[in-house]
């Protein structure tokens, strides 16, 4: 389910990166950005409670939260985004987390693994952790939107693409 979501966060990234090169219009992008916050979210409900995996399902909460966000933002016009750049740091706080969880793993004192070790999802989270300080940035006034633009449109393969479809057609991550 997990790698879906990643596949479908790649349609906003990409939509939100080109509004922010000055191609398309806010509202459309408003639009997908609220589709795919609104699956993130689900996703998250569902691997939480179906699959018990609270683990990953927090990670996608944050995520889908701040694209409802960046959503309601973009559909209504908001002109002062230090709102949504707020919501954006809290993020990257968050994925802050991931990433050290994902480095170093978390073993229960029985032994068993409660957070499986991946140098590729730590990876993946420094990434998340930079883009949301962009956007928390952009949101300040302190960072071009083309700047975000670009690093958005340069993260999703590394950090959505290759995940997703390594794993989903070999089930193992490059590293």
């Amino acid at each position: 389910m997990t790698l879906a979501i990643l596949v479908a966060i790649s349609l906003m990234w990409i939509s939100v990166a080109i509004l922010f090169l000055g191609k398309g219009e806010a509202k459309g992008t408003g639009a997908i950005t609220a589709f795919v916050g609104l699956v993130t979210v689900v996703g998250a409900f569902v691997q939480t409670a179906l699959f018990q995996d609270g683990f990953t399902g927090g990670l996608l909460f944050a995520h889908g939260l701040l694209y409802c966000t960046v959503a309601y933002a973009l559909m209504t016009g908001l002109e002062d985004l230090r709102s949504v750049g707020n919501v954006s740091l809290t993020v990257a706080c968050i994925s802050a987390i991931y990433m050290v969880l994902f480095f170093t793993g978390g073993i229960a004192a029985d032994g068993s693994v409660l957070i499986g070790q991946s140098n590729y999802f730590a990876l993946a989270c420094a990434g998340y952790t930079v883009l949301t300080l962009e956007v928390w940035l952009n949101a300040y006034g302190k960072l071009k939107a083309s700047t975000l633009a670009w690093s958005l449109i340069i993260w999703v393969p590394v950090g959505l693409w290759i995940p997703a479809f390594m794993l989903m057609s070999t089930g193992a991550l490059p590293f």
